[in-house]
C-alpha cells in the first residue's frame, strides 16, 4: 500500500485526488491546502485527513506526493519532497523559471526519487493510439506536425497575470505533444518563431499577455511543426493534431459528449466537441496516475519525466522571446 499526500484542492487537484482513491494499492492520506474549507472537503470525500504541508514531509509513512497546488509552489514542493525521500508526481511546469525547473531536475536526480510531470495528453487514448500507429511505420517517417489547441474562453484576468503568459501556461502542453510525437525518434527543435496577438478581450491585454498564437518549429532534421491557438473557441473546446509522413497522414479529430447525429431538413447537426479539459482528457488523467504507480512498482521509466518538463519550459521561453522581439530564436 502506497501512502500518498495531494497538494491543492482545487479543480485539478480534485482529479487527481478522485483518481488517486480509486486506485488499489493506493492510499489517499493527507490533503493539503492554504484555503482549510477546501482541503476539509476534499478529505472528507476521500476518508482523507487534512495536514500541512511540514507535516507531510515529516511523516516517514508518506511514500508519494502529488503536486497539484498553483505554479508558483511546485519547485520549492519538488525539492522538498526529494529531500524528504517522497517520489513524486506534480502537474506542469516544473516552474516559470527554467534555471529553477533545471534545479529541480538535479535535486530529483541527487535524491534519488521518481519524478513524473503531469502532461496528460500523452495518455489521451487517442493521441496514443496516434503515436503506436507511428511507431508501427504507418505513415512512414513523420515530417510534418499541425496542432490545434483552442479554448472555449479565457480564464480570469486575475490568473493571466500570474500565469507566465500564454506560451508557458497554455502552449506548454503543446510543445510537449510536439517533442512526443514529431521528436520520437531523438529529434529536437532547433529553430523556433512565434507571434501573437489580442483579438478575444481587451482585459487581456492589460495584463501583459495575449490570447491568440501561432507558433512554427523547425528540428535539426528539417522536420516542420505550426501550432495554432487562441483561448476563445465559440464551439467548445477543440484539441486536433495531424501528423503527416512519407506514406501517409494520421489525424486526430475532437472528441463529443455523444456521437449522435441528427439529419433533417435543415442539414446534418451533432454535438459540440467537449465542453473543457476536464472533459476531454477525463481518461487521460485517470491514466497517467495509474502509469504512475505501475513505474513506480515496476522500475520503468515514466512516459512524462522532469527532463520533459523542463525541454518543454525551454521551448516556452523560446516562443516567448521571439514573440516579444518579433525575431525567430535559434536553439
Amino acid at each position: 500500500m502506497k501512502n500518498v499526500a495531494i497538494f491543492g484542492a482545487g479543480r485539478i487537484g480534485r482529479i487527481h485526488a478522485g483518481n488517486l482513491a480509486a486506485l488499489p494499492g493506493v492510499n489517499l492520506k493527507y490533503v493539503c491546502d492554504p484555503m482549510a474549507a477546501a482541503a476539509s472537503e476534499l478529505a472528507q470525500q476521500h476518508g482523507a485527513q487534512v495536514s500541512t504541508i511540514d507535516a507531510v514531509f515529516a511523516d516517514p509513512s508518506v511514500d508519494v506526493v502529488a503536486i497539484a497546488s498553483s505554479t508558483d509552489t511546485h519547485s520549492d514542493l519538488i525539492t522538498r519532497a526529494a529531500k524528504a525521500g517522497k517520489h513524486i508526481f506534480c502537474e506542469k511546469p516544473v516552474d516559470l523559471s527554467v534555471p529553477r525547473a533545471e534545479a529541480c531536475a538535479a535535486a530529483v536526480k541527487a535524491a534519488g526519487v521518481a519524478c513524473m510531470i503531469g502532461f496528460q495528453r500523452r495518455f489521451d487514448p487517442t493521441f496514443n493510439e496516434a503515436r503506436m500507429r507511428m511507431d508501427k511505420g504507418e505513415i512512414g517517417n513523420p515530417e510534418m506536425l499541425v496542432i490545434t489547441s483552442r479554448d472555449p474562453g479565457a480564464p480570469p484576468p486575475e490568473y493571466i497575470k500570474v500565469s507566465g503568459g500564454i506560451f508557458r501556461d497554455m502552449l506548454i502542453h503543446d510543445f510537449d505533444v510536439f517533442r512526443w510525437i514529431l521528436c520520437a525518434d531523438g529529434d529536437e527543435a532547433a529553430w523556433l518563431s512565434a507571434t501573437g496577438s489580442v483579438l478575444t478581450d481587451p482585459a487581456i491585454a492589460a495584463t501583459g499577455d495575449m490570447d491568440s498564437t501561432a507558433v512554427t518549429i523547425r528540428t535539426k532534421k528539417g522536420r516542420l511543426c505550426q501550432i495554432n491557438t487562441t483561448r476563445r473557441a465559440a464551439y467548445g473546446y477543440d484539441q486536433r493534431f495531424e501528423v503527416l509522413g512519407s506514406t501517409g497522414m494520421l489525424q486526430c479529430g475532437n472528441h463529443t459528449p455523444t456521437e449522435v447525429l441528427t439529419w433533417n431538413a435543415t442539414g446534418i447537426h451533432g454535438d459540440k466537441p467537449e465542453h473543457f479539459f476536464l472533459q476531454r482528457y477525463a481518461a487521460a488523467y485517470r491514466l497517467e496516475i495509474t502509469h504512475f504507480f505501475e513505474c513506480l512498482q515496476s522500475g520503468a521509466a515514466f512516459r512524462t519525466s522532469i527532463a520533459d518538463g523542463v525541454a518543454a519550459q525551454k521551448l516556452a521561453d523560446a516562443a516567448t522571446e521571439s514573440c516579444k522581439s518579433g525575431q525567430p530564436v535559434t536553439l
